[in-house]
């Protein structure tokens, strides 16, 4: 146990968790064999924390929250699988995040600083990265990417094995079955589409008006042109040949699996 570390009398400790220094666990909060906790996580009242899960520091886990669940999957038969989370997240109430399984790779990740609103839930083998922010119920089922600063609206839910590129903004409610392509705005009305680029979560992220206006520009032809997605994505190239971010979101798009919105 770790220097510091305050643990509530009425919480329920396995002797073989590892509590780093100033470790805070409140009332009825319950730490299972196999965690690890690192310097400065707070547990409140009720949280649950199963393993084998490791996190990093200063962590925060609000009540009723159960981090590190066995993966909800018919073919889970308690083998070893893992939750490795990073530092600094915040996961508020309700909160459910599964570790992996052996068919996935068996590690669910969690990167640094991403904040999970209350109810929002993590599936297993999901790889999450750093600064995201998951609004009231978002959900994502297994096998889900999900890349830096990217946002998951309210109450959506996202097809397994599906990826959320960097930057991203899932409007509320919009069910997402195909990959979100990186810096885009996609908002579920008559039927999921992408409205374009992301612009104000891009520019409170410190994207400069010369960024955001070519993003403008090679959105434009990959949506509103009448160029299919092959031709945009080679007018794309030729066009803004020196700008890394419509080179990374040729990638994404080469790279999709399942198509992505449009």
């Amino acid at each position: 146990m770790g220097i510091g570390t305050n643990i509530h009398p009425q919480a329920i400790v396995s002797q073989e968790a590892k509590l780093g220094a100033g470790v805070q666990i409140g009332a009825y909060a319950v730490v299972n064999a196999g965690v690890e906790l690192g310097e400065g996580c707070v547990l409140h009242e009720h949280a649950v924390v199963r393993g084998p899960s490791k996190l990093g520091a200063n962590n925060v886990v609000h009540p009723f929250c159960v981090i590190g669940g066995d993966p909800q999957d018919y073919t889970f038969r308690g083998e070893r699988v893992e939750l490795q989370v990073g530092n600094a997240n915040i996961f508020r109430e309700h909160v459910t995040i599964s570790r992996g399984t052996v068919k996935g790779g068996g590690v669910t990740r969690i990167g640094n600083d991403n904040f999970f609103l209350a109810y929002s839930h993590v599936g297993h083998d999901c790889q999450i990265g750093n600064n995201t922010l998951f609004v009231n119920g978002a959900t994502l089922a297994g096998h889900v990417t999900v890349e830096d600063y990217a946002t998951i609206g309210f109450q959506s839910p996202v097809h397994q094995f599906c990826r959320i590129g960097r930057y991203a903004y899932v409007g509320a409610s919009t069910v997402i079955t195909q990959d979100v392509p990186p810096f885009s705005r996609v908002v579920t009305e008559r039927k999921t589409k992408s409205y374009g680029v992301n612009t104000i979560g891009l520019e409170r992220k410190g994207f400069s008006s010369e960024r955001l206006k070519i993003l403008h520009r090679a959105f434009r032809l990959l949506l509103r042109s009448k160029m299919n997605t092959t031709q945009a994505l080679a007018e794309m190239r030729k066009t803004f040949a020196d700008s890394e971010d419509v080179k990374e979101l040729v990638r994404f798009i080469e790279a999709a699996e399942r198509g992505i919105v449009k």
